[in-house]
């Protein structure tokens, strides 16, 4: 079909009209309109040849915690209003003190609140009740001359009265008809809708709608908030008719919770100046940031003032850039006041602590105090002098436990694991029959290598083959344990039957894992470890045996790979002798 021109556009206008009256019944009827309709509604200047003065309710975009709330169960917890700041002990790439601000909290709250200095102005909704010898009730929008109308009265000027004199500035008026017997209020009912020009160093420059009781903090987040990496946060300045109007410090509101209540008016222009001196903050503080200054030195007390150094903090080292070049200087934090920081710097702040006590704990059979405090440097010696063995104790038995060993531990476990991982993964098939077979082996052995993993070490550090035990160094932390007597002899692992047997000087340790019931099918008969009380291992049967001894019949592993069996067997030798625990595939 042929249109003419002026036909094809009347056509395009009546289709355009057709389509917004069917994009807002769908949205008022809460049904998903066409694609581009959200967004034409999201930006108010854009709608339509002419744009719209107000958008409607129903065509305003979902804050995220409405439309989160609406899909969870009705009894669930509402969602926080945005998202929380990123954590500066975490952060990958150091984070502008003061950005934590702008996460959209501030940008998606109305500040309705009582404001007493609030000027009245065009356009604020201003409630009045009346009562007694006349009755009147009604919500009245002052007008451009700034008056409201209140029947027998007639206008009253309200334009520029602060909000706490409102209800006297009516009273006055009305009082001059209804002398006596009438009784009246007056309350403002909602600020003035306003919009706001955001600009300077922001994320996102341009013209905001808000009201005019909405702090300087809710504009700023709704432009994305102050770019940290040009902005200030020092200085936003409030512009009205390009002339200053007032100044903002958000560190003010940061640190000392001050914000001056500021009435905007529609028009008014929000303008962050660029960054100014900044000083970078790590180590032992509580504020590791990077923070804003308004002169290019600041002396260590003023960056300490505001970074909050940690109570075991004791130095401070800067790291500052001269050119070329990169200077370090160390300062204690008594020295701070006489210590000049400059733009640039990097900061840290750390804890330079020597042990003069440590503190060794001792368990077991003993009569005495549990923990000793023991100077550093003290030996095993220093701890047994202070020594109360119980009549059952086994003194020549003691078993020392340590943090440090046990982390050793755990590092050489972790790589054999990793060793086994690698020749599992890395195993060649001849035929697609053996890759299979290897495939489903390579999985049991990556189980096996995952519940390994969560073993921990006992770190137990052995004394009884020692001839100077007692010229061992202790560290803090150091348990010393001293085992009770005992006549049993324990058998575990691949036993049919695990169990605690009373020790028998003439039997050995195939009698004992006899009277347990013998080995199971799984087991390798030719590995036995026989662990004494004091930490020592023996290995095989014909170890002479001891009371209090435990023997631990391993696994047989079978596998495809030479490589594979000697890892895993190596493994488990580690896991059985670091954690007294057998693991089998």
């Amino acid at each position: 079909m042929n249109y003419s021109g002026r036909a094809f556009q009347l056509g395009r206008a009546a289709l355009a009209r057709a389509a917004g009256v069917l994009t807002l019944a769908l949205l008022a009827a809460g049904l998903p309109g066409p694609a581009n309709a959200q967004q034409t509604f999201n930006d108010p200047l854009n709608l339509g040849p002419r744009g719209l003065t107000e958008i409607p309710d129903f065509a305003r975009p979902a804050p995220p915690a409405a439309s989160a709330a609406s899909s969870a169960p009705a009894n669930a917890p509402l969602p926080p209003g945005g998202p929380l700041p990123p954590d500066p002990y975490t952060a990958l790439k150091p984070i502008v003190f003061g950005s934590q601000i702008f996460t959209g909290r501030f940008g998606g709250q109305a500040f309705t609140g009582f404001n007493p200095d609030y000027q009245i102005a065009a356009g604020d909704r201003v409630h009045i009740r009346m009562w007694g010898a006349f009755n009147y009730e009604a919500t009245q929008t002052v007008d451009a001359q700034g008056n409201v109308f209140v029947p027998n009265v007639g206008p009253i000027s309200v334009l520029g009265v602060r909000n706490v004199d409102l209800n006297k500035q009516v009273e006055t008026q009305v009082k001059r008809t209804f002398r006596s017997n009438v009784g009246l209020y007056a309350t403002l009912e909602a600020a003035q809708p306003v919009k706001i020009y955001v600009t300077g160093f922001v994320r996102a420059p341009g013209l905001y709608s808000g009201l005019s009781s909405d702090s300087v903090l809710a504009y700023l987040d709704r432009a994305g908030g102050i770019d940290p990496d040009r902005g200030s946060y020092l200085e936003v300045d409030v512009l009205r008719g390009g002339q200053p109007r007032a100044k903002v410090n958000l560190y003010r509101f940061l640190l000392d919770g001050q914000i001056a209540p500021l009435q905007l008016q529609d028009g008014d222009t929000i303008v962050a100046a660029p960054r100014k001196h900044t000083v970078q903050v790590g180590g032992e503080v509580l504020n590791p940031y990077i923070f804003e200054f308004g002169q290019a030195q600041v002396s260590g007390s003023e960056l300490l003032a505001v970074a909050r150094p940690r109570p075991a903090a004791t130095h401070l080292s800067i790291v500052r850039k001269v050119g070329a070049e990169r200077r370090s200087e160390y300062h204690a934090l008594a020295e701070a006041s006489r210590v000049t920081i400059q733009d640039g710097d990097e900061v840290t702040v750390t804890s330079d602590k020597y042990p003069g006590t440590i503190l060794v704990r001792i368990d077991g059979a003993h009569l005495g105090e549990r923990t000793l405090v023991l100077p550093y440097g003290a030996h095993l010696k220093d701890a047994l002098a202070r020594l109360k063995p119980a009549p059952q104790a086994r003194v020549e038995a003691l078993q020392l436990f340590r943090r440090s060993v046990a982390a050793r531990q755990k590092e050489l476990m972790e790589s054999s694991l990793r060793s086994l991982e690698t020749y599992a993964l890395t195993a060649r098939s001849a035929t697609s029959e053996e890759a299979a077979l290897r495939g489903r082996e390579g999985q049991q052995i990556l189980e096996f290598i995952e519940r390994a993993r969560k073993i921990e070490p006992r770190g137990q550090v052995i004394l009884a083959q020692g001839t100077a035990a007692g010229d061992t160094l202790l560290e803090d932390g150091d348990i010393i344990r001293v085992p009770e007597r005992s006549n049993l002899v324990l058998v575990s692992g691949e036993v049919l039957f695990p169990n605690a047997l009373v020790y028998d000087s003439r039997a050995s340790a195939t009698d004992y894992i006899n009277r347990a019931g013998g080995y199971t099918q799984g087991a390798d008969e030719a590995k036995l470890i026989v662990m004494r009380q004091d930490g020592s291992i023996a290995e095989g049967k014909r170890a002479a045996l001891q009371p209090g001894d435990e023997i631990m019949v391993l696994p047989k592993i079978e596998t495809k790979s030479v490589e594979l069996t000697r890892g895993i067997t190596q493994i488990i030798y580690q896991i059985a002798i670091a954690a007294k625990v057998l693991l089998d595939l």
